[in-house]
């Protein structure tokens, strides 16, 4: 009866292990493709394509600076009210 659990116990871990390899080499070819496809789109564009390249096209703000204030103040200079108290009867 030991032996036969034994047995079972291997089987379901071998069992486990092949589908652990497979879900990783899924991963792996999918992110094979996704830097393949970047680097397609990278070429075509006629940008290089790197790391410092990719973070540095990230960082760079799309829009410029003082595009969402109404005023031309920077907000440290306005008053701008967060709450507002009032008494409930």
């Amino acid at each position: 009866m030991n032996l036969i659990q034994q047995i079972l116990r291997a089987i379901l871990f071998l069992v486990l292990a092949f589908f652990g390899l497979v879900m990783a080499f899924v991963f792996m070819a999918s992110t094979a493709l996704a830097i393949g496809v970047l680097y397609i789109v990278a070429r075509l564009k006629g940008r290089p394509f790197g790391v410092k390249a990719y973070w540095a096209e990230r960082r760079r703000p799309t829009m410029p600076p003082g595009a969402w204030s109404r005023t031309a103040q920077p907000a440290r200079e306005r008053d701008v009210t967060d709450i507002e108290m009032r008494e409930i009867p």
